[in-house]
């Protein structure tokens, strides 16, 4: 499907309805609470993918590391304000606040990426952690962006407690309880035994609920996120999913699922993952994303509803090929699944964003309603558990 003007996706929309797209799109607060962004492939030149192999090509016959390496050399190359696209993509992309990921997979990892993350938010002048609401108010009005705080796997954290505490003092705001597969918390969506949460779990959902970090059962499997809700005292939510009604994927949540996030007062997030929303992933568009935006409205109300990509990744395409191919069975993705290089139409670069506005019109949301779920609804959450 081409898209003309580059990014532009062919909704019908007339002339009236465009500008009220790009009115209401500057205007409000925008979340993307998976958001692997600012960069995608598309937005990262040619010449920093090539220069990018030749630094990692000694680390060929390490798969993960091979894989891994490129998105770090990339947030070194933020940290020295060598890509200029990092902002450029950014703010042409209307996003107030995205994640900013830990990696709590190993004790080294945890360490490691706690500086890595804190090395971002001193380098870009712009860019402010978040840790309440009210921050990222602020960043809207202040024409700054803000990045949470958050991590889909705890591993690292083994069964010390304590170190919730200290991650919630470094501004953790957001943790997943499981990434796919079986953990001390809990069982994750591709776990053959759909355990739900350990007695362990919900100890450590109790101590996430005293510090004010919030569940997300996004990876985690149909019974922990059943668990989960049924535990925790906040709401729960999941970052990005997708619904199982329109898509049958391991990755997207029951309509049993979706009502019980919804119950604690939590919210869905809809991903933009060409694999796990549609059935063809080299043809998959907005409005597929958007059908599973449609049916979680119709299901539950519009009050718990958001986005959270997940899609497209601050990386170069030799290196997300390469991940699915020998990373993606290790991390309990099935064969030929999982990352890779496609990606929806109209969102091939964040700076595509505004897509989803326009797709919500062309949809018949009224101003209102979109504002909910481009953002407000996740501010919601956030000004309930934070503050």
């Amino acid at each position: 499907m081409n898209l003309q003007p580059e990014g532009v996706y062919p909704f019908p929309l007339s002339g009236e309805e465009e500008e009220r797209a790009k009115q209401l799109h500057e205007q409000i607060i925008i979340i993307d609470l998976l958001f692997q962004g600012p960069l995608s492939p598309k937005a990262i030149p040619a010449h920093v993918s090539d220069h990018l192999r030749e630094q990692c090509e000694p680390y060929r016959d390490q798969p993960m590391e091979y894989s891994m390496m490129p998105a770090k050399l990339i947030k070194g190359m933020i940290a020295r304000g060598e890509l200029a696209e990092f902002k450029e993509e950014w703010y042409r992309s209307g996003i107030t606040a995205g994640n900013r990921e830990l990696d709590l997979s190993s004790p080294e990892s945890v360490v490691t990426s706690m500086g890595e993350v804190q090395r971002q938010f001193d380098a870009v002048e712009w860019l402010d952690k978040a840790l309440t609401a009210g921050d990222i108010r602020e960043a809207k009005r202040s024409g700054r962006k803000a990045g949470i705080v958050t991590a889909q796997e705890n591993d690292g954290l083994g069964k010390n407690l304590d170190l919730l505490d200290t991650l919630h003092h470094f501004g953790l705001r957001i943790l997943q309880l499981t990434y796919n597969n079986q953990n001390y918390v809990a069982s994750g969506c591709m776990e053959p035994a759909d355990g739900g949460v350990s007695k362990f779990g919900e100890r450590f959902i109790g101590r996430m609920n005293d510090l004010g970090i919030i569940v997300d059962t996004s990876h985690c499997g149909k019974q922990t996120t059943l668990d989960a809700c049924g535990i925790s005292v906040h709401p729960v939510i999941a970052s990005h999913t997708g619904a199982e009604a329109i898509y049958g994927h391991a990755r997207c949540k029951s309509d049993e699922e979706i009502k019980a996030i919804a119950a604690t007062g939590g919210v869905i997030g809809v991903f933009a993952m060409p694999w796990f929303v549609h059935g063809d992933p080299k043809d998959t568009t907005m409005e597929h994303v958007l059908d599973h935006i449609d049916y979680i409205v119709r299901l539950v109300g519009v009050d718990h509803v958001g986005i959270g990509t997940d899609w497209p990744m601050s990386d170069v395409e030799w290196a997300l090929v390469h991940f699915k191919e020998h990373v993606a069975p290790m991390l309990g993705f099935a064969k030929g699944d999982g990352p890779s290089t496609e990606t929806v139409k109209g969102l091939e670069k964040y700076s595509y964003f505004i897509n989803f506005t326009r797709g919500l019109i062309a949809r018949g949301y009224r101003n209102e309603e979109i504002a909910k779920i481009m953002g407000g609804n996740w501010l919601r959450v956030f000004e309930q558990v934070w503050g």
